[in-house]
């Protein structure tokens, strides 16, 4: 199956996005000084950072629909079919130690009713992983790939989009309090295909991820859609790129985040390029952030570069704060508990994103997961 071909494009050197590179030495080990670490929990993520070798594996659990195929490629064969090379020292070593991908291709055509769904688990390994995953042509699929148990986890994702394809891709981090996993997830995006990413982070005590996308072509759309729990001690971190390199392209990004307990750090940094060569796009990035108790600290920039002045729109947004007190008066004037109206005001901040994974079940599982995560505050729903 062919991978879509991105167009050459003007090679972007800025301290905020470093250069791809699967070179380990192109990739410095960080002091914290650095423009894309200096929010990291760099001795947390020492294990992720250094060099060193670990036969080690998760345990898989898959389903396959139908048509679905998947193989293991060397490490070189690797380097010619990502979406693009490792853009930090994390992703860097987990494309180097993996000992190559594993790729799960989706055939072109393909209209698949089931997702294709990866699960994997851990019990407190140190992994390096590499997934690529290819889909066809003008195909139809949804991917789930799910994190749980407890691991140190360096991980490099691609997601090749065919020409046409429509995909909807969710990753979830659920991992026990324990476990820390950095990586880098990349997508490219074909000529009219329709992208949909979701990433769910509420486990682990670091979770760190690069999020970068750019398109092969014209007429591409990518929506991105993050949810992120954090609670006391815990660190989660999204960074995302989207690099608007074709024209009559398009792009929206909505990350929302909660936090709770006295230590909870959340990092969001959203970065948009718009380049010469991209008229005619549209483009939007949002984040938000609800402050559940003190003690609390979120981290949101999101930037935005453009490089020509004939798109159709651009913008931003970003906000951090407790409860609407307009809506807690709202519900409480109508006879609801102040508790039970906070959790309303949870609830509904989150739904928008969830409903977006498109897994029913998973759906179920994620708004039962943020009940337990509000009950750590709020106590147990009645």
């Amino acid at each position: 199956m062919a991978a879509p071909v991105m167009e050459a494009v003007e090679a972007l050197e800025s301290h905020l996005h470093p250069t791809p590179s699967f070179a380990i030495d192109d990739h410095p080990y960080p002091k914290g000084q650095e423009e894309i670490w200096r929010f990291s929990p760099l001795r947390a993520m020492r294990a992720l950072l250094t060099d060193a070798p670990s036969d080690a594996c998760l345990t898989w659990a898959e389903s396959y629909p139908e048509g679905v195929t998947t193989r293991v490629i060397s490490t070189a064969e690797a380097q010619l079919m990502v979406a693009e090379a490792p853009i930090d020292r994390v992703s860097a070593l987990a494309a180097a130690r993996s000992g190559g991908a594993q790729v799960i291709e989706v055939p072109a055509n393909a209209e698949l009713t089931e997702p294709v769904s990866i699960t994997l688990s851990g019990t407190g390994q140190h992994v390096w992983g590499h997934l690529v995953f290819s889909i066809g042509a003008h195909s139809s699929s949804t991917i789930l790939l799910r994190h749980e148990g407890s691991a140190s986890y360096a991980t490099k994702v691609d997601v090749l989009v065919g020409d046409g394809a429509r995909v909807n891709f969710v990753s979830i981090q659920d991992w026990d309090d324990d476990a820390v996993h950095g990586g880098h997830h990349s997508v490219l995006v074909g000529r009219d295909a329709q992208v949909r990413t979701v990433t769910v982070s509420l486990g682990g005590k670091v979770v760190r991820l690069a999020e970068t996308a750019k398109f092969a072509g014209p007429g591409g759309s990518l929506e991105q859609f993050g949810l992120y729990f954090v609670d006391a001690g815990q660190h989660i971190e999204h960074r995302l790129f989207v690099d608007h390199n074709a024209p009559h392209t398009h792009s929206n990004v909505d990350y929302r985040g909660a936090l709770q307990g006295e230590g909870a750090r959340s990092v969001w940094i959203g970065d948009v390029l718009i380049r010469k060569v991209a008229e005619n796009i549209s483009t939007y990035e949002s984040n938000k952030n609800l402050v559940l108790t003190d003690g609390c600290r979120a981290d949101s920039v999101p930037n935005l570069e453009i490089e020509t002045g004939e798109i159709e729109g651009a913008g931003h947004s970003s906000t951090t704060g407790r409860f609407d007190d307009e809506q807690l008066f709202y519900l409480r004037s109508r006879g609801i508990s102040e508790a039970e109206a906070r959790r309303l005001v949870v609830r509904g901040f989150f739904a928008d994103i969830i409903r977006r994974i498109g897994v029913p079940e998973v759906e179920e599982h994620m708004m039962g997961a943020v009940e337990r995560e509000l009950s750590v505050t709020m106590g147990s729903y009645a």
